[in-house]
């Protein structure tokens, strides 16, 4: 096979999207955000001051610092079993990244390949496909998620699934349309002519060329996922109330707002800057991958 039909599918593949991510502008600030909460995640043994699920009733609902009542040795204040929020706030973002992140990789994989199989032939696999796309899309994407997070029960593992196998349709959707136009350009009609086998094509020479809007779904996927995370959890259908979970603690606050707003807040703000933060990092990830964005 020629070296210009092999090297094709590398002219949009990722070296390409390499080259065309630089940082500037509001994909600083995304990715300091991001970066932020990342540390948090990783540093959170060491950032925390105390024991994440260590009660004290003696303590309970004990204002931030800054305020009168309030303990320096509780920067954040507590909640309303005496636990100390900067803790579980830091601990907090170890579930949100873990669950957006492996939730996203599940529902690219699945989706993609999915959208893959659909689009390069027309069989009887590409209408199955696309009839339980329609149907999927037809059930709201939060009350499918609490039907099948309920059916499985409230576990790490099962909030991950729960949201992996059921984000799945937007990628399949993307990488189907993307195919239909791939399969058609002259660098694939070269390769089937020169009898490259079908897995070959759709790895080297269409894939490749996926993979720039497959990145940008992905990145503005992560924001959603962490808000449909803290609200399975805020429901009590996510991740168990042993672990620190910023859904977990929006709702246990809530119940103390006229009294202790910093028990619902503080969550509530790392909830909001995290998605903010991933949100910006996925609008910046558009505009510089997506050709359309930057005419």
């Amino acid at each position: 096979m020629p070296y210009w039909i092999r090297r094709s599918a590398s002219i949009s593949g990722v070296t390409a999207v390499l080259k065309r991510l630089k940082l500037r502008g509001k994909g600083t600030t995304g990715a300091l955000l991001v970066l932020l909460v990342v540390l948090m995640a990783l540093l959170a043994p060491v950032l925390a001051p105390h024991d994440p699920n260590a009660q004290n009733l003696m303590l309970r609902l004990k204002p931030p610092a800054w305020e009168q009542g309030g303990l320096p040795a509780h920067l954040l204040g507590t909640d309303s079993l005496g636990r100390d929020l900067l803790s579980r706030t830091i601990y907090g973002a170890r579930i949100s990244l873990l669950v957006s992140l492996m939730a996203v990789s599940i529902s690219a994989v699945v989706g993609s390949l999915l959208g893959l199989v659909a689009g390069y032939r027309n069989t009887w696999l590409q209408t199955v496909i696309l009839r339980v796309v329609d149907i999927t899309l037809s059930i709201p994407f939060i009350l499918l998620v609490i039907a099948i997070a309920g059916s499985l029960g409230s576990s790490l593992r099962n909030t991950i699934l729960a949201l992996g196998f059921t984000r799945w349709v937007p990628y399949t959707r993307v990488t189907f349309a993307q195919v239909l136009s791939i399969r058609e350009r002259d660098f694939v009609q070269a390769a089937q002519a020169y009898g490259a086998k079908d897995d070959r094509i759709l790895l080297r020479h269409i894939f490749p060329n996926l993979v720039s809007p497959l990145i940008v779904l992905a990145t503005l996927d992560i924001g959603f996922i962490v808000i449909i995370e803290s609200a399975l959890s805020f429901l009590g259908l996510g991740v168990p109330p042993e672990i620190p979970s910023w859904g977990a603690m929006l709702s246990d606050g809530r119940n103390y707002i006229d009294i202790a707003w910093w028990a619902s807040t503080i969550p509530g703000l790392a909830i909001m800057l995290t998605v903010l933060g991933a949100n910006l990092v996925g609008d910046w990830t558009r505009d510089r991958l997506d050709p359309q964005s930057r005419r």
